[in-house]
């Protein structure tokens, strides 16, 4: 009889080798993450292209769900809603902006300066795919439901600006001003989108704005 502390057998393969043994739960349940967020990422990178194309009309949930390979099914229950897609897209392009922000921080001088390095920074990436930016920007004034977009803006803002400085611990005025700036840009965005804006009217635009707004946040 087995003593109870013995190890767990392995039963042996076909040619005598032994056969290897299962993945523990943590390392299944890795895999099944790893997994999962591929899958996510693939619906997310779908959803882009389309609307890189023809607009939010064009990211039907079944199209999008076909163009990434997925059920139908599988898709809703990533994004149950075709604003929560639109969001995701979204979030997308902020990560892939703060990335950039880490890997290449402004460097001028003032707060106000280092603002609108992040939002023309920001303008120039959104702007090579004008379709779809101007689908993203105009689903999300409209929306229903609530959305991060305006709350991570303003808190890149501040963390930029402010030496670190997060929503958490900025105070209302704080708040509101890196807000406001935000959404200075977004208008100032949509106005280019509909041909009424140079780059440079907007860039301009954005540091008279800046320069009035965060004029005491502090160097």
């Amino acid at each position: 009889m087995r003593s109870p502390h013995a190890a767990p057998i392995t039963p042996a393969a076909p040619d005598g080798g032994e056969h290897p043994a299962p993945p523990t739960a943590p390392a299944a349940a890795g895999v099944r993450t790893r997994s999962q967020h591929q899958r996510r990422k693939r619906i997310v990178q779908a959803a882009a292209a389309l609307a890189s194309r023809g607009g939010v009309e064009a990211m039907q949930m079944r199209t999008v769900a076909e163009r990434a390979g997925v059920a139908l099914g599988t898709l809703y229950r990533y994004f149950p809603s075709k604003m929560d897609l639109v969001v995701a897209v979204v979030s997308e392009e902020i990560d892939l902006l703060e990335a950039s922000i880490e890997r290449r921080p402004p460097s001028a001088a003032t707060p106000a300066g280092r603002a609108v390095d992040v939002l023309m920074r920001a303008t120039r990436g959104l702007m090579r795919e004008p379709e779809l930016a101007d689908a993203l920007i105009r689903s999300l004034i409209m929306a229903d439901v609530e959305t991060p977009f305006g709350d991570r803006m303003a808190g890149l803002l501040l963390r930029v600006s402010a030496d670190g400085l997060s929503l958490e611990s900025a105070d209302e005025e704080q708040y509101a001003l890196a807000g406001s700036l935000a959404g200075v840009w977004v208008h100032e965005l949509l106005e280019m989108l509909r041909g009424r804006r140079t780059y440079e009217q907007v860039q301009r635009r954005i540091e008279i704005a800046a320069g009035r707004l965060f004029a005491g946040l502090g160097a």
